[in-house]
């Protein structure tokens, strides 16, 4: 399972049993008991769990309280968020390093990652960080920079300065809106800035976005769509959406989704 499964599969289980111990959740998640306390210290931090002695416990106001924006997104389209995840990964070839823009589909990728040997993954996402941790054979860096809470990332001129050491192979850019006409948009100047910076010291930049986010826009313009190198979506993509990518010379791919995930 992925993060955002486990911290589902979670939840489910405290609503029928109220309070569960550290340890039984263990063993009904088969992770270990450093993943399962760091999945707790996503929810508490969420709102939505309480940490007591041993274990843990629905928060007595999680059914009003309103989740976090990320954590509202993390659970919408997942059945499409899997399958552009599994089609990325094979653009990552063991030694390399990547770059995760933060964003819930590129963080589908970290537990895909493990497929590779000797990677580096830069980030300024930290629940990629987190999720990162379950896997200390891959070599982690977070950039730093001022935290932008309700993407749970950072951003900035500050953020920008580490990549001035850092080569990439593949930067991986996540975006909420996205059109042929539009190109990729990002809502502060803030997050354009770093994502201009990590292409300029990439190699390859591969735009993952679901069909769902095509036509959408937001304030800043990032890149024009000709500029990636590889557009990742799903098949729910209109066909004339398609020929307007293709279009614009860049490397258009389809993930697969099955009927059923797409409802997810």
């Amino acid at each position: 399972m992925i993060p955002v499964q486990r911290h589902e599969r979670l939840l489910q289980l405290l609503r029928q049993d109220g309070v569960r111990s550290t340890r039984s959740l263990t063993d009904a998640l088969g992770v270990s008991h450093m993943t399962v306390r760091r999945d707790i210290a996503r929810l508490e931090a969420d709102g939505l769990v309480e940490s007591v002695a041993g274990g843990v416990r629905l928060a007595t106001d999680a059914g009003q309280q309103p989740p976090s924006p990320r954590r509202q997104r993390s659970g919408l389209e997942l059945g499409r968020k899997h399958a552009i995840a599994e089609r990325a990964v094979e653009l990552v070839e063991d030694g390399m390093a990547v770059y995760l823009d933060a964003g819930t589909t590129c963080e589908a990728m970290v537990p895909l990652l493990a497929r590779r040997r000797g990677l580096t993954v830069v980030t300024n996402d930290f629940w990629s960080v987190i999720a990162l941790l379950d896997h200390p054979e891959i070599e982690t860096i977070h950039i730093g920079g001022r935290v932008d809470a309700e993407s749970a990332s950072s951003c900035g001129a500050l953020s920008t300065r580490v990549l001035d050491a850092i080569r990439i192979d593949v930067f991986f850019l996540s975006a909420g809106a996205w059109s042929v006409s539009a190109g990729v948009t990002a809502p502060s100047e803030d997050k354009l800035e770093l994502k201009r910076r990590v292409r300029e010291v990439s190699r390859r930049t591969a735009l993952l976005a679901d069909s769902t986010k095509f036509g959408a826009s937001a304030h800043y313009r990032v890149f024009d769509l000709g500029e990636l190198d590889v557009l990742i979506t799903d098949d729910d993509l209109a066909t004339d959406a398609r020929t307007q990518v293709e279009e614009t010379g860049t490397d258009l791919w389809l993930a697969r989704v099955a009927e059923d995930e797409a409802r997810r």
